[in-house]
């Protein structure tokens, strides 16, 4: 069990990571600027729910061997850059797709299909790994009893403090979106920006984590 203490401090180190805005954030508002505010925050649960396997994979050891493997752990990164960017391409490509003829005829995704797409995001998320795996265990003291459950403990406090903040970000560009919605040229614009920054987002997961 955690101290208060601990507890506090963690959650305190927490809020500076997941505040400034990371690739969390950035699919989120991208997700949130194509699809809208409902399944911008079903993007935001399935982003963080990613996130737990990843929290019990580093209790119980796995999480340390993937960021000390250089060709493990450069397999996720491809895999989940190349996953980004294809949304993005997609998002960009179905641009057009919100003008009213247009969504008469298209098949919006459906919300269990886009919180997949959020927990492979957030499961394959290299930031997130070198968080859990570098971070976590300097708030684990083995005074303190099952070094497992202090692990699991603090990457639940960890989830549930990024799930509240993804979901902001997912309200508030939602809600932008509304207004863009109001015009369809300014609807295909936001859409293309939108598969823009996951793009982008793709690019910047591959510079990201530790090279050795």
């Amino acid at each position: 069990m955690i101290s208060s203490n601990t507890a506090l401090a963690f959650a305190l180190a927490s809020v500076v990571l997941i505040v400034v805005p990371g690739p969390s954030v950035l699919f989120v508002i991208g997700r949130s600027l194509t699809l809208g505010r409902r399944k911008g925050l079903i993007s935001a649960i399935g982003n963080e729910l990613g996130v737990i396997p990843l929290v019990l994979a580093v209790a119980f050891g796995i999480g340390a061997v993937v960021s000390a493997s250089v060709v493990l752990f450069t397999i996720i990164k491809f895999i989940g850059a190349a996953y980004l960017a294809y949304l993005g391409v997609q998002a960009i490509r179905h641009r057009r797709d919100h003008s009213a003829a247009e969504a008469a005829k298209a098949r919006p995704a459906s919300a269990w299909r886009v919180l997949a797409q959020g927990f492979f995001v957030g499961v394959t998320n290299p930031k997130s790994i070198v968080f859990l795996v570098a971070i976590l265990p300097q708030f684990v003291n083995r005074a303190h009893g099952s070094v497992q459950l202090q692990f699991i403990e603090l990457g639940v406090m960890f989830v549930l403090i990024a799930l509240v903040s993804d979901s902001i970000w997912a309200l508030l560009a939602g809600t932008a979106r509304n207004w863009f919605a109001t015009s369809p040229k300014r609807m295909e614009r936001i859409n293309g920006v939108g598969g823009g920054m996951m793009i982008g987002l793709s690019g910047v997961l591959l510079v990201t984590g530790n090279k050795h």
